[in-house]
């Protein structure tokens, strides 16, 4: 059995997927953003190519035959494995028990090839431990853990939307993202109106300083940050 080396020029993706349509489509679209993909139709085959080669992070159909998503999230987890489960169905009992059984992050069908490769980095940034828990930008000094905020060592109130807006940015810090790329990550959903993301972008400005969000004019937003 060999690891994906981490240190690659890109990560490994495992694809466990029975709808070939939706497999091949999905392929090609993290292929298109720098990933690696090993595709499979089903749990059994999913294991058979880990033994192969441990995958970086795997991503994960519920419904699948032979063994279902959550089967398979619980030996793959139990590999060290992350995992982001597709799900058609935008039911709470499908993420809660994806989650229950290990799985890191989901994403409900249809999805932005954008916002799965996002979460995807989120993820894969969160189990290697590449995210700080304090992060200092300039004289302003955010604690994730504690979900705090201070400016020149004053504490700076911020609203949970504030938060989730800031910490989606902070997560994937040195990288442009999209507005719609900032609602999946802040709010495990599409339905936001992406406007609410410059809503809480000039608040943040407000409160924090001009320049601890930028503006990348025709993508989205980007935090430079360096961990404390």
């Amino acid at each position: 059995m060999r690891r994906a080396n981490a240190d690659g020029p890109a990560p490994l993706v495992l694809l466990a997927e029975d709808d070939p349509d939706v497999r091949e489509t999905t392929q090609l679209l993290l292929l298109r953003r720098g990933w690696r993909v090993t595709p499979t139709a089903d749990g059994v085959d999913a294991l058979a190519a880990v033994d192969t080669e441990v995958p970086d992070i795997a991503v994960v159909d519920v419904a699948m035959p032979r063994m279902n998503g959550l089967d398979l999230t619980a030996r793959l987890t139990a590999l060290g494995v992350p995992v982001v489960l597709l799900t058609a169905r935008s039911l709470a009992v499908d993420e809660v028990s994806g989650l229950a059984a290990g799985a890191d992050d989901y994403v409900t069908k249809p999805f932005d090839a954008d916002v799965l490769s996002a979460r995807l980095h989120a993820v894969l940034r969160r189990a290697r431990g590449v995210v700080s828990e304090a992060v200092t930008i300039g004289d302003v000094r955010i604690d994730l853990r504690a979900r705090r905020a201070e400016r020149n060592g004053a504490p700076v109130s911020l609203t949970s939307v504030e938060f989730r807006v800031l910490e989606a940015l902070l997560r994937e810090r040195g990288a442009v993202l999209s507005r719609e790329q900032v609602v999946a990550m802040a709010w495990d959903s599409t339905w936001q109106d992406p406007r609410i993301v410059d809503t809480n972008v000039q608040r943040l400005r407000r409160k924090l300083g001009p320049e601890v969000v930028e503006t990348v004019r025709g993508f989205g937003y980007r935090i430079e940050a360096e961990r404390a």
